[in-house]
């Protein structure tokens, strides 16, 4: 067997109680690492076409890669995936943390979880014993309480704990699953799923070690990045340096950040919620993933005269995307609101994309005389109603009122309101777009067309790391045998698909292994250490054809479930000139848009009209044997 595996993928069944371990071929593990790429597979192996996924005959997987268990510093993370009860199409989404390495050294691959429990169980997996245990004391608690009760419980404060909070027990279709605490699969509903088989959490602890082939060589990269993270990630450890929240004024600035349900040129009040002002009023501390130097992660206090009105460090501080959701996005310029919001999902378990898409596609439905205070309980949805945002947000998780209309997500409110609010629905494959703006980045665009989990800014491409010579360009030139210089972000052409496809299948292969994407690693680099760890050479094409083939995989999931090339598109809204502010003019054409879907299509050898994976396709990427079942 390679290394970075045990050869063993640990299946448990609620319904029945029965646990038992597939010991897969080592090719499987050489052709897809784990993550996104083996959950596609499992889905189109083990589960049945059409399946309801919140039914017991969903899946849930939990798929670490290669790299957790290894200490390789961005080897923090964990990929749970499903089908989506959001979308209808492949659920595959990522937290960071401890968990996955923990789960790694148990001495197991990955965790599948079918069927339903009677009543509410979590898993305790210790150094290969797996057992499943009543959680009937643990239902309806919040996340922080409820991992400290499991570590009492298990007399362990080691104990890694992965888990749903009440919005995946009422199986709110964005809800996340929750690595300690404040680190969240938050895309596509994974809670739900988690939710909908009574499983509260998946309690880990683990001794076994993970093998590896080259320490040595794999050390050799870890040193690289102890000698350069600090000046390649300056956004994070430079005494300036915020995080994640460190780009958000600056997008304000540049026409890049969505406002009003992105259909605001700009959030004039962008100051009030920038990364200096929040560190000022509430930094505490900063938090760090498994074998990370570089402590990205914001933990917020505030001692208020109440818990209401206070923040409880204990669950961190709001990343970019959370300060978009709720705050500009819902036009709330209160720092305090975006953080106890923050604090609100995490210990809830939601997603805080869907949760504030949801929230501004509401205000904007009420700012239109669509909905009414009849409709809402007597909310006033309106821009900027903070107060309105964190009632909103208890309502979701619990399923009350209105909340359990928001808690359907966008696409099915735009069903339900009518034909008028289809200009406000701003979701790709039924998920509610992150805080990226397409009319600044056009390719950014394109890759929420394309993903298979709908919507997505991590799985694509930031056209603005680009249109320069940088990082970026000396990355994607690796992969190139005539080198591309400095692209536009606001084109759609044969330079930019290049990097594109290229970036895009980089992306992937990263939440295979699954490594953080914010690291500075390049693709020399990343194959390196998948060299060293499992002793197999893996060059930059062939760490690309991990993301080429997760993509595929989940491609055709997707088409087997009813998804076709119509479904890779974008909101109108999103593609036309705002006529005012830093993007004035800039207008994505439905023609240049086509051309670019089309041309992204063949680059991956699928249909070029009908995005069908051809059986060159397969054949090439060594999947052939693998789905015909003889792998």
């Amino acid at each position: 067997m390679i290394g970075g595996v045990h050869g063993k993928i640990l299946h448990v069944n609620l319904t029945t109680g029965a646990i038992e371990v597939e010991q897969p071929p080592e090719e499987l593990y050489r052709l897809l690492v784990g993550g996104r790429a083996l959950v596609a597979y499992l889905l189109l192996r083990d589960l049945p076409p059409e399946t309801d996924a919140l039914s017991p005959e969903n899946l849930l997987i939990f798929a670490p890669g290669i790299m957790q268990g290894t200490s390789f510093p961005g080897a923090g993370r964990n990929g749970v995936g499903g089908k989506s009860p959001l979308t209808g199409a492949i659920g595959s989404s990522e937290g960071g943390g401890w968990w996955g390495h923990e789960f790694k050294r148990t001495g197991f691959d990955a965790l599948i979880v079918h069927g339903k429990a009677e009543s509410p169980v979590y898993i305790w997996i210790k150094d290969g014993q797996v057992e499943i245990r009543s959680a009937d004391h643990l239902w309806g608690k919040e996340t922080a309480p409820v991992q400290s009760l499991i570590r009492a419980e298990l007399g362990d404060e080691r104990v890694r704990v992965a888990q749903i909070g009440p919005a995946g027990e009422t199986l709110v279709r964005y809800a996340a699953v929750m690595n300690d605490v404040t680190r969240a699969a938050g895309r596509n509903g994974m809670g739900a799923v988690m939710g909908s088989k009574n499983l509260k959490a998946v309690a880990v602890r683990g001794t076994t070690v993970v093998p590896i082939s080259s320490r040595e060589r794999l050390n050799t990269v870890s040193r690289w990045l102890g000698q350069n993270y600090k000046e390649n990630m300056a956004w994070a450890t430079s005494p300036t340096g915020k995080g994640t929240m460190d780009g958000f004024t600056s997008l304000a600035y540049s026409g890049g950040l969505p406002t009003q349900n992105f259909g605001k040129a700009v959030f004039e009040q962008a100051e009030m919620l920038s990364a200096e002002r929040q560190y000022e009023l509430f930094f505490k501390d900063r938090d760090t993933c498994m074998a990370c130097p570089v402590a990205c992660k914001q933990v917020f206090e505030l001692h208020g005269p109440d818990p209401e009105h206070s923040l409880d460090p204990v669950y961190g501080g709001p990343e970019y995307e959370t300060v978009g959701s709720f705050g500009s996005s819902c036009g709330v310029d209160d720092p305090f609101v975006v953080c106890k919001a923050n604090e609100m999902s995490n210990a809830y378990g939601l997603d805080t994309i869907s949760t504030g898409m949801s929230i501004a596609f509401a205000m904007e439905c009420f700012d239109n005389g669509i909905i009414s205070e009849a409709d809402t309980g007597g909310l006033a949805y309106c821009w900027g109603n903070g107060d309105v945002v964190l009632q909103s947000i208890g309502l979701i998780a619990r399923r009350e009122g209105f909340g359990n209309i928001l808690a359907e997500g966008v696409a099915r409110m735009a069903e339900r309101f009518g034909k008028a609010t289809q200009p406000f629905n701003m979701t790709v494959k039924g998920q509610e777009l992150p805080m990226h703006e397409p009319r600044l980045k056009y390719a950014l665009g394109l890759g929420y067309a394309v993903a298979p989990v709908g919507a997505d800014h991590m799985m694509n491409m930031h056209d603005t790391v680009f249109v320069k010579e940088g990082e970026g360009l000396r990355r994607v030139n690796l992969a190139l045998e005539e080198k591309i210089g400095p692209v536009s972000a606001s084109v759609l052409d044969e330079n930019k698909m290049k990097i594109f496809y290229n970036e895009v299948n980089w992306r992937h292969f990263q939440d295979c292994a699954v490594n953080c994407h914010f690291y500075p690693y390049d693709y020399s680099q990343m194959a390196e250490a998948l060299s060293a760890v499992t002793g197999v050479t893996y060059s930059i094409q062939d760490i690309l054809a991990v993301g080429a083939r997760a993509q595929t995989l989940s491609r055709l999931f997707n088409l087997r479930e009813g998804f076709t090339a119509d479904d890779d598109r974008i909101p109108t809204r999103v593609m036309k000139a705002f006529g005012e502010g830093p993007i004035a003019d800039n207008e994505i054409s439905e023609q240049d848009f086509a051309w670019a879907k089309n041309r992204f299509y063949e680059m991956m050898e699928w249909d070029a009209e009908t995005g069908e994976p051809t059986e060159a396709c397969i054949q090439s990427l060594g999947l052939d044997m693998l789905l015909q079942g003889k792998l």
